[in-house]
């Protein structure tokens, strides 16, 4: 369990690391868009491959199925709830000027972050070596979120105290569901632990493209595609040398 915490820290960090990122420096929207869309890509491959084949592999194709649809509805219900408090635009670094509500910050970074941080925890059960390329994929896919939400909220006048102790508040609460995604399926069904993977992808799937590759798109123009190819193509690669 130590293991699948450590791992998730890890991957969460990325969260503080772009919110310091955000309120010094304040890098270019563009930047963002294009890192944003590689992460996106890395996450892509890592739900196919980390996840979803794995899913397959344990339960079959009903499990897989059921996981995925459980995720993407549960995922969709959250988010719509968020978008109404204030949460709508939360990897944007323009949406948190328009009044975007600080609670709904804290729980859209939580909802988007707890089903990839579980699936990393996930990823040991057997004994097995962590999911680089899901460990990765949250990494990079973090790093933009925070950034730019650091800056949105920065610019609607949130001190650099109350950012960093919210992203530092998302990344324990990743580490603790890495954690928890290990310890408490360790002993699990092969249809259980099918059924988490597949409710983990189901759920990124959706936030994708729901927030991550809108924004992505949007502040990194048409080279965008190009770049979450690449993402996918490293996390594919990674996924092979485990």
């Amino acid at each position: 369990m130590l293991e699948a915490a450590f791992w998730g820290f890890v991957a969460g960090a990325s969260l503080l690391i772009g919110a310091v990122i955000g309120i010094t420096s304040r890098p270019s929207s563009r930047v963002i868009g294009l890192v944003m869309g590689f992460g996106a890509g890395v996450l892509i491959s890592a739900v196919a491959f980390e996840l979803t084949a794995e899913a397959i592999d344990r339960g079959g194709g009903d499990a897989t199925t059921a996981g995925l649809a459980a995720g993407s509805l549960a995922f969709f219900a959250g988010d719509l709830a968020i978008d109404r408090w204030g949460g709508e635009r939360r990897k944007s670094m323009q949406g948190q000027v328009a009044g975007g509500a600080g609670l709904a910050i804290a729980l859209g970074a939580l909802m988007d972050g707890i089903p990839e941080s579980a699936a990393i925890g996930v990823t040991l059960i057997e004994g097995g070596g962590v999911g680089v390329a899901m460990v990765v994929a949250v990494f990079l896919s973090n790093l933009p979120e925070s950034i730019s939400a650091s800056v949105g909220m920065r610019n609607a006048g949130r001190s650099r105290g109350w950012i960093l102790a919210l992203w530092g508040a998302v990344t324990l609460a990743s580490t603790l569901a890495a954690a928890l995604g290990f310890g408490l399926l360790d002993d699990a069904s092969q249809d259980l632990i099918a059924v988490i993977q597949a409710f983990a992808a189901g759920a990124i799937l959706t936030m994708l493209a729901d927030t991550m590759m809108p924004e992505a798109f949007e502040h990194g123009g048409n080279i965008v595609g190009l770049v979450t190819t690449a993402g996918f193509i490293l996390a594919a690669l990674l996924s092979t040398v485990e």
